[in-house]
């Protein structure tokens, strides 16, 4: 199809990239490992070397059903996977209205595009078809350009977490983010008046 043809702006977007936009399957576990098992991707993930291809099969294949809130969403080029990213709800019902974000693109990729359009995807996919009113992720402290793409889709910074996690041999800072529906939920209970951005100073930044 082309690019013309597409009335989602997410896969007009991707068609115009040159790229395929679509929900991961159990075929795609070798390239998401392999896309993992690169340290300049997992080193900014909560995720361990020696991925394991088995494990993301079972994890593709446990969430297929038509009905099933979680999306696994890759970005294929060249027929191969070179970004993934997950959006899945949280465990309590009275959080049901929340879900999580994890987002990996291999470092050929970064810069170009591949996270933007996943963003771009979950976001619109949240908004329009799942009525998500919060959608939360954490990312290192020292990731200025993931930071930069989640704020470009409406995401804050609400915590700063010390000595969060572990990674090659030291403890790291965690920024916890969220963006809420642009329409659903305009009030809450503590919403009103309140100052959405925390004062954090990050490696580089300026004021």
């Amino acid at each position: 199809m082309t690019e013309q043809a597409f009335s989602n702006p997410v896969l007009r977007r991707a068609a115009a990239m040159g790229v395929s936009l679509r929900r991961g399957n159990v075929d795609d576990a070798r390239d998401i490992a392999a896309l993992m098992d690169d340290e300049r991707v997992h080193a900014q993930l909560m995720q361990l070397p020696y991925a394991d291809a088995a494990w993301w099969r079972e994890h593709l294949k446990a969430s297929r059903g038509a009905d099933d809130l979680n999306l696994n969403l890759v970005v294929e080029a060249e027929g191969k996977v070179v970004a993934s990213c997950g959006m899945h709800a949280t465990a309590r019902v009275r959080r049901r209205h929340a879900m999580v974000l994890g987002i990996s693109v291999s470092a050929a990729w970064q810069g170009r595009g591949a996270g933007d359009l996943l963003m771009m995807a979950m976001c619109h996919h949240a908004d329009q078809w799942l009525g998500v009113l919060r959608l939360e992720l954490t990312v290192f402290i020292d990731n200025e350009r993931a930071i930069s793409l989640y704020r470009k889709h409406g995401f804050e910074v609400e915590g700063h977490h010390r000595a969060y996690a572990f990674r090659d041999g030291r403890f790291v800072d965690v920024l916890s983010m969220a963006r809420l529906h642009p329409t659903l939920g305009a009030t809450w209970v503590g919403g009103e008046g309140v100052d959405r951005g925390l004062d954090v100073d990050l490696p580089g930044a300026t004021t």
